[in-house]
């Protein structure tokens, strides 16, 4: 009995335009990143900033990026002012990621926009677009699945796996995150 083809790596294409900008645009900015960004002096915020303007970001003012992040498509971010990203984060922009202003996206997260769909054999690519609120923290190593937004001012926690949109000022933990908590601002 043969059985049944459930993947098959050899029809895999990626669509039309994925990427977002030619391969030699995309292969520029990969050895841009490994040299020029990664190599860069901590302090070179603004250094790194205008790195990733000159290949299409949108990077507000204020803003620190650590030399460690990597960043796949910079034409598809965009940060709001005086927001921060941690060491060793990965915004894996096939889709577009949106981090609003004073957001915090703390080391090692991973904000994921693109999977495969394993139900096709050619294990079909897709993208969906991550936002992350003015004023939201992703704490350090979240996974944050594609299509989810982090809300204005909540918190996800340390380790967590977020697969769902969060509420406006809440704290979720867990994996899959919860929610757990109100977040409450205790300077009013």
């Amino acid at each position: 009995m043969t059985q049944p083809v459930v993947q098959d790596l050899a029809s895999f294409r990626n669509p039309p335009g994925f990427r977002g900008r030619s391969g030699v645009v995309v292969q520029l900015w990969w050895l841009v990143q490994s040299s020029l960004f990664r190599c860069s002096p901590q302090f070179m915020y603004g250094w790194r900033n205008g790195l990733l303007r000159l290949f299409g970001a949108r990077i507000g003012k204020g803003v620190i990026i650590r030399p460690t992040v990597r960043v796949t498509y910079p034409w598809k971010l965009t940060i709001g002012d005086h927001s921060w990203i941690g060491d060793f984060v990965e915004l894996y922009t096939l889709g577009e990621i949106r981090i609003g202003q004073n957001a915090v996206v703390s080391q090692n997260s991973y904000l994921c926009t693109g999977s495969h769909d394993f139900r096709a054999p050619a294990f079909d690519i897709y993208a969906k677009p991550i936002v992350v609120e003015d004023e939201a923290w992703v704490a350090a190593g979240v996974f944050v699945h594609p299509g989810v937004t982090v809300a204005r001012g909540s918190v996800v926690a340390a380790r967590s796996v977020l697969s769902r949109d969060t509420e406006a000022l809440t704290i979720w933990a867990g994996s899959p995150a919860k929610k757990v908590a109100e977040r409450l601002n205790r300077s009013a």
